[in-house]
Order: structure tokens, then C-alpha cells, then sequence
């Protein structure tokens, strides 16, 4: 032991990587002027034979081997000025060069720790995890992970045999991050944080700010660089900069990218460029304006369609690269089709890899399981009231805008976050601290994110699957709202599928369903939905909730397309609804595509696109969307025909009138009432062959009575197709 002035307990602790901070023991040190103030270079590295210090200009000097474990020691012979040095190690299996990681002072500032405990830090994402970095000129990757309760931390990975004793990390004073910068590594290293707990447990755990993970079953995270990508989507940003989401065309293609199509190669997946050849030319045929991914966050369960998410920073390693994904997302903005991410920040799984206990405590979720297990998942609920946590889910979010410069984000099960009671039963929760059941840290952290969006990313939309009465869900921040920019009309989801799931014969005692959503239609800016959830889980298709034989569900399904379509506000729709899948959605499996083989189906599909097509060249569908003003009942109370009609308003222009026969009996001779005097066109008819339907209509158009009608000076007489909409415009 003459060789160091380190005690036996001291080597001890580097051995057994017992240290909060290694650099007090490693790496260089002066010593006292009871040692000449010479200095000491103590390295730790089993697998070493010999470890050599190198100097510029001084050559190379042999260290000390201390300890059989790999303890390894220079001297100076002198008292001499701080200096710099390589360490060149050799082992059985090869040899490399290196600079010493505990030569390196804190790379995090005092200002980047201040910012986190804050909540602050909404760039959170360019510091912490792991990241390509340079340290006094010196390229490597620094990582750094918050971990308060952590007895130890290290980093390890496929760098260093997995072993926690070689890069233990230092605590940055109370902050409760640990850092340590390794120089010479690179994307594509694998890592994780060991962390010994107070009570000695070890857990093993991937990086919370990853940006790359190993294919599940594995856990891992992976080094990699976000930087190098070049985007050429310049023109699509600064367009989105100046759009207004309210008064353009809106219409969104919802899909769980894993499955949206199957390789016939025999692989799972296909890649996110693959993806997008065959993508991009199905959206542009038919013309929605923007995809809706399904969580692609990294997520261990293929099951939780990524509704369980583990890396909040990382795309899904199952379909590719993170360039991978650059290159999707710029693909689509060339092609101008805008993409929107689902996100969960409401619950995250317990696997022990992840952010449950993950510093043997309680950190991102309540310890109490009243406010920190999800009832209906059996997940855990993050602690909002903690800045740090809030913190993280801000940046998390915010990281998608601006790294992927995706356009937008769907925040899942708002309502879970808003009530501290969601699906809980008396004395299964607890009150906020004025007796209330607001979860009053969830609705901060929603303010606080929906608030950076708008102030980072102009143009970028926020939605809210919120399922309850929440007030003012889509108001502006200062007027009390919270800030989201449309909201998921559930109810008018569950009242339109209730109706037109009952057979025709009893639609006319149920004809409110279908006008009870005008009543509140304005109330928020809204999103219909026929999503996912809708066709899953044993509630079956779209086309397989529609009653009658084979002929009336296929005219029924065009039906509710076109009303989706006509009603107020912006359209979503799930994948293969759009050309009338007839089983359930199979996460395992993928939409039955041999269905567009089929004249029928093929006509869902170009009903669809002309839908599209309508509204998003008729100003009258879209320019006062959210406002009352573009809305006015012809006719909703005709119980006996089940007949529903009204008028859409552009702007400036003239509107649309929109005609609905919810039952099989196709009427001649209606008379509807219409606001002037002229021919009417006949633009869109659901019953037109083309879309696989009896072809009864109005011969393109029809001459105006100078009679009135439902209150308008004018009247049409039309023939109306059994279950059909009609679109009208006066020319």
C-alpha cells in the first residue's frame, strides 16, 4: 500500500464503488506539503494489465498496479503545475487510449441545476440523459441523471463490461443529479444507471432522457446524437408558423404505425422510411391533412400500443433509428402533411427497469397509492406536485416540437390527470388541500406546457382527450381555460355510433342523439373522433356496428362518414375505417387491405378522399368551424322520416346545405327549405355508384320554388336516397 497514500477503507470504497463522489479518490490529485504537494493520478480498471500515463512531449510513464482489483497509480516524482495526460490501457483483449473521465470538472452548471429544481428547465433534454458532448475540446458523452436518494450511481454499459465499479458518478452538490462525462464514447454505446439504494439495494436502470433504446425484450438505453440531421422542411415550418388551425382544413388519419402494414419479407415491422413510401401516396389519395401516431415512445408491452411509455425521449426502437424518424417526419412536411403525436403523461408502467422506484424511493410517482396507482391500468401516476417531475413531462413533451418538429400533440386520458377521484370510490382518494378534487399539480402542469407550446413552437396545435365536462378545456390560459387547442368531442362520438348502431325502424325516437351535440358544439373547439378505442376490445368496426344486411351497413357507414365530415368541427378518423374494415382493430395483425379488391370497399375509400376533398375546397366546411356563425338547422325535427338538414356558412360565400336520411326508404318529392332562390348542384351524394351505391339522386342538381320553407324564403324538391347524405350548393 506504500504505493498510495490512499487508506485500506478508501480503496475499499473504489473497489466496491461505495463513493457519492469518486473524483474525491480518483483521477488526479495535489498532494499536501507533507508529500512534497506532488501529485497522484489514481485510476480503477479490472481488466487492465498495465496502464500507462501519457504527457504531452514527456512520453509515456508506467502507473502502479495497487491492488490484484485494478487499482492503478503514478506519482510525480516533483511538485509541478496542473497538467493534462492520457491513460493508454492494455488488456488481454486490446488495448486503447483514453483521457480520464475524473480529470474532468462538473459539466452541468449551477444555473441548469437551479432551472430543474424549479421546474423550469424546458430544454432539459440538451443537458441531462445522455449526450454527445465535448469537455475542454475532448469529444465523449456526458451523462447525468437525477437520482436524490441514491446511496451511489454509476453509469454502465457495452463500454465497460457492464461493471458499476469503473464509472461511478458524482452528486452535484443537493441537486440530487449525478454526472459523469466519459470521453471517447459515441452513439451506438449501451448503458444504463446502476443505483445502490440506501438499504444496499442495486437497481438496474434505462436513462428517464434517453433518446435511443434496445429492441424489448432488451433494456438498455442507446447513445446516440440528434444533431446531424439535416431538415428540409423549412418551407412546411415557417408556413405552420402563420396557420390558423380554426378557420383551415383539418382532417386527421389516426394509425398505430406498427401495424398500419406488414412487411412481406417476414419481419414485424416496417422501417419509418418504408413506412412513409408507402404512406405519404395513400394520404395524399386520400387527402387527409395530418397523421395521428399512436405513441411512439418507447414502451416495453406491445399490448399498451405505447400507451405505456417508458422512454418519453425516444422513438420506438421496433421500426427504426431516431434518424429514422427525422427522416419520416421531414418526408411528410415535403410531401405537406402535418403529423401529430398521441402522448401519455398521465401513467407509466412499473417495470424495474424504468421510473418506478427509481432511486429506491418513490421519485416520479406518489408514494401513497391513492395518488400513485392508476386504477384502471394498474400503473403509476406521476407526481405533478413536484417540480422536478413536472419539469420532466414538460420537456418531454416540448422535446417532440422541437427535435422531431412534429406539429402537434394529443395528450391521452386528460381526465385521469384532472380528478384526483377518476374511477375511484369514496376513501380511495385524497383531497387537494382545499377539500376539492382537482388534481391541482396536473393542472399546473398542463398550463405550463400548453403555455410553452404555444410561446416555442407557433403553429403547433395541443388536443385534449378529455372526456368529461371539464370547463373550458380550449379557452385561451388568461381567461382561465387550459389552453389546449381542440379538445375530443366524446360526446358526440358515443351519441352518433349509439344512434346509427340501432336499426333504422327505432332512429326516429333517437333522432336527439344526433342533434344534442349543436347544443354544445361551440362550447370548445372540437375534434370528432371515430378512434381506436371505438373499434377495439370487443366493441367491433365501424362497419360492424352499422345494422342490416350486407348492403344497408355499407350505405350506413357512408352515412356516418359524410355526417362526420359535415358536422361542426375537425374530423379524426382510425385506419381502416376509411375503407370499411369489417373485423376489429388486431394490433397483432394489420388492416385487411385485400378489402380495397372490392368495388364496395374501394368507394368507402374514394367517399373518404372526396369528403376530403370538400371541405378542404369549401371554405363553407371550414372557415367558421368553432363559431356559431357557420352553423344553422334547416329541418331537425322530422322524427317521422328521420331526415336531418342544415346549412354550413363560409365566411364570405355561400353555404352548404346538408341533407341526411337516416332510414333505407328513399324519398321523392322532399321539400326542404333554402335561403335564395337558383339551381342548386348536387356535389356530393353518398349514394352515388361510384361509392358502391344505388346511384338514385337528383340528376346533379335542381331549380329552386319561390315557395318557403322551414323558415327560409326558397324550397328545393329532392329525391333522397335511402340512407344517404346530400351536399347542395347554390350556384
Amino acid at each position: 500500500m506504500s504505493n498510495t497514500i490512499l487508506s485500506p477503507g478508501e480503496i475499499r470504497s473504489i473497489e466496491e464503488a461505495t463513493l457519492s463522489d469518486p473524483f474525491v479518490f480518483l483521477g488526479p490529485h495535489r498532494l499536501g506539503p507533507e508529500h512534497g504537494n506532488r501529485w497522484e493520478v489514481r485510476i480503477f480498471c479490472p481488466p487492465a494489465e498495465t496502464v500507462d500515463l501519457v504527457i504531452p512531449g514527456e512520453g509515456a510513464k508506467p502507473m502502479t498496479r495497487v491492488t490484484q482489483s485494478g487499482l492503478f497509480v503514478w506519482t510525480s516524482d516533483e511538485n509541478r503545475e496542473p497538467f493534462t495526460y492520457e491513460l493508454l490501457v492494455k488488456t488481454p483483449r486490446g488495448s486503447w487510449k483514453t483521457r480520464d473521465p475524473y480529470s474532468f470538472l462538473p459539466q452541468l452548471s449551477e444555473f441548469d441545476l437551479y432551472l430543474f429544481a424549479q421546474g423550469n428547465h424546458f430544454k432539459l433534454y440538451d443537458k441531462m440523459g445522455a449526450r454527445v458532448w465535448r469537455a475542454d475540446g475532448v469529444p465523449g458523452v456526458l451523462f447525468s441523471v437525477w437520482a436524490p436518494n441514491a446511496a451511489t450511481v454509476s453509469v454502465t454499459g457495452s463500454f465497460n463490461e457492464w461493471d458499476r465499479r469503473r464509472h461511478p458518478m458524482r452528486v452535484l452538490g443537493s441537486s440530487g443529479v449525478w454526472e459523469l462525462f466519459v470521453p471517447g464514447l459515441s452513439p451506438g454505446d449501451l448503458y444504463k444507471y446502476s443505483i445502490s439504494t440506501p438499504g444496499g439495494e442495486i437497481l438496474e436502470k434505462s436513462d428517464p432522457l434517453g433518446l435511443r433504446f434496445e429492441l424489448r425484450p432488451g433494456t438498455a438505453s442507446v447513445v446516440d446524437d440528434l444533431s446531424s440531421f439535416e431538415w428540409t422542411d423549412g418551407d412546411w415550418m415557417a408556413g405552420r408558423a402563420g396557420w390558423n388551425p380554426y378557420s383551415s382544413p383539418l382532417s386527421i388519419y389516426e394509425m398505430h404505425a406498427p401495424s398500419w402494414k406488414r412487411p412481406s419479407d417476414g419481419r414485424r415491422f416496417l422501417s419509418w422510411p418504408e413506412l412513409a413510401d408507402e404512406l405519404i401516396p395513400y394520404l395524399k389519395e386520400t387527402g387527409f391533412t395530418h397523421v395521428e401516431l399512436m405513441p411512439v415512445m418507447e414502451h416495453p408491452f406491445d399490448g399498451s400500443w405505447g400507451y405505456q411509455t417508458l422512454g418519453y425521449f425516444a422513438p420506438t426502437s421496433r421500426m427504426g433509428s431516431p434518424r429514422d424518424f427525422h427522416e419520416f417526419v421531414n418526408r411528410l412536411h415535403e410531401a405537406s402533411i402535418g403529423i401529430i403525436l398521441d402522448w401519455a403523461p398521465a401513467h407509466f408502467p412499473s417495470d424495474p427497469s424504468g421510473l418506478a422506484k427509481f432511486d429506491g424511493t418513490c421519485l416520479y410517482e406518489h408514494e401513497d397509492p391513492r395518488m400513485g396507482v392508476h386504477p384502471d391500468w394498474n400503473t403509476l401516476i406521476f407526481n405533478y406536485d413536484r417540480n422536478e417531475v413536472k419539469n420532466f413531462l414538460v420537456a418531454a413533451g416540448l422535446f417532440w416540437l422541437d427535435k422531431y418538429h412534429v406539429d402537434g400533440i394529443r395528450m391521452d386520458a386528460v381526465s385521469s390527470m384532472l380528478y384526483l377521484d377518476y374511477s375511484r370510490k369514496n376513501g380511495e382518494w385524497i383531497p387537494n388541500v382545499y377539500g376539492g378534487r382537482e388534481n391541482l399539480g396536473a393542472i399546473e402542469f398542463i398550463k405550463t406546457f400548453n403555455s410553452m407550446v404555444q410561446k416555442e413552437h407557433p403553429g403547433a396545435i395541443t388536443v385534449a382527450e378529455e372526456s368529461t365536462a371539464w370547463p373550458g378545456v380550449t379557452n385561451p390560459l388568461d381567461d382561465g381555460g387550459l389552453g389546449f387547442t381542440f379538445k375530443w368531442n366524446m360526446g358526440w362520438m358515443h351519441d352518433t355510433l349509439n344512434f346509427i348502431s340501432k336499426d333504422p325502424v327505432h332512429r326516429k325516437h333517437h333522432v336527439g342523439d344526433l342533434t344534442f351535440s349543436l347544443l354544445y358544439a361551440f362550447n370548445e373547439k372540437f375534434i370528432l373522433p371515430l378512434s381506436h378505442d371505438e373499434v377495439v376490445h370487443g366493441k367491433s368496426s365501424l362497419l360492424g356496428k352499422c345494422p342490416g344486411d350486407r348492403w344497408m351497413k355499407l350505405a350506413n357507414l357512408r352515412l356516418l362518414l359524410a355526417y362526420q365530415w359535415m358536422h361542426p368541427g375537425k374530423q379524426l378518423l382510425f385506419m381502416g375505417s376509411e375503407f370499411g374494415q369489417w373485423t376489429e382493430w388486431n394490433h397483432d395483425a394489420q388492416p385487411d387491405w385485400n378489402l380495397l379488391d372490392y368495388d364496395e370497399h374501394r368507394g368507402i375509400k374514394r367517399l373518404v378522399g372526396d369528403l376530403n376533398s370538400l371541405v378542404a375546397a369549401d371554405p363553407a366546411f371550414h372557415s367558421l368551424d368553432t363559431d356559431p356563425e357557420g352553423f344553422r338547422w334547416i329541418d331537425f325535427n322530422d322524427p317521422d322520416t328521420t331526415v336531418i338538414s342544415f346549412m354550413r356558412f363560409p365566411r364570405n360565400g355561400k353555404p352548404a346545405i346538408c341533407v341526411l336520411n337516416m332510414t333505407p326508404v328513399s324519398r321523392e318529392g322532399y321539400t326542404l327549405g333554402v335561403p335564395e332562390g337558383g339551381i342548386y348542384r348536387e356535389v356530393l351524394n353518398t349514394d352515388a355508384e361510384i361509392y358502391g351505391g344505388t346511384g338514385t339522386g337528383n340528376l346533379g342538381s335542381v331549380q329552386s320554388l319561390a315557395k318557403g320553407m322551414h323558415g327560409l324564403p326558397y324550397s328545393i324538391d329532392l329525391v333522397l336516397p335511402p340512407l344517404s347524405a346530400l351536399v347542395l350548393k347554390p350556384m
